[in-house]
């Protein structure tokens, strides 16, 4: 399966601002492959702005449509005002691995559970407006066995193909070349063996999921 990702590093985030009604509301986008990634993210806003109101939270920590590692919180707000509308434009962007913080400093004026909803979803899908994003390919380990002067080859042609090495093991008899191979390709090694002009052995005893 491939799917975009937020394009940025750890630690580091997107930010966006917007005003309704004097509060200020402060979107922060990050990728997040892991619930962890998520409360480092809410620690680092917490922490630049202590003095918030709300610090409501939601992410999603796999691929686009993932149904169980995800979350929300309204973090005070009344329920459902905004964890959730943050989430749901979270998960019909089409992006995974993605969290976000919305800061919210209150300006005076109560919003009503409407206006706090629309508020919260809109700092949301406005800072996804600015955001990069790069592809995640979810691949198999395949692991190949070659002699010495097939190594070059292979990983030229691995090359050629976007396919990433992973490991290198040598020992006496040759190397043990382990790639990734997308889950979503078909296994056909054809056009490889046609290069190399000899069958391309599979070590079934390190080749597996990841």
């Amino acid at each position: 399966m491939r799917y975009p990702v937020p394009a940025l590093e750890a630690n580091s985030w997107h930010s966006h601002q917007i005003d309704i009604e004097k509060s200020q509301f402060i979107a922060w986008l990050a990728h997040t492959p892991s619930p962890d990634a998520l409360h480092s993210l809410v620690a680092a806003a917490k922490a630049a702005h202590p003095n918030a109101s709300h610090h409501c939270s939601a992410f999603v920590a796999g691929p686009p449509g993932e149904q169980t590692a995800i979350g929300f919180s309204d973090d005070g707000e009344p329920g459902g005002t905004a964890g959730r509308p943050m989430f749901q434009v979270l998960n019909g962007s089409g992006i995974g691995e993605i969290g976000c913080v919305v800061i919210r400093y209150f300006g005076g004026i109560k919003l009503g559970t409407g206006g706090l909803a629309r508020a919260y979803a809109q700092a949301v899908s406005q800072a996804l407006d600015g955001i990069h994003t790069r592809e995640i390919i979810e691949c198999d380990t395949l692991t190949l066995r070659l002699s010495f002067a097939q190594e070059a080859d292979v990983r030229a042609w691995c090359t050629e193909n976007a396919l990433p090495v992973l490991s290198a093991d040598y020992d006496g008899d040759g190397v043990r070349l382990a790639l990734g191979w997308p889950r979503d390709r078909s296994l056909d090694l054809s056009p490889l063996e046609n290069r190399l002009k000899s069958t391309v052995v599979i070590d079934t005893s390190q080749t597996a999921s990841p």
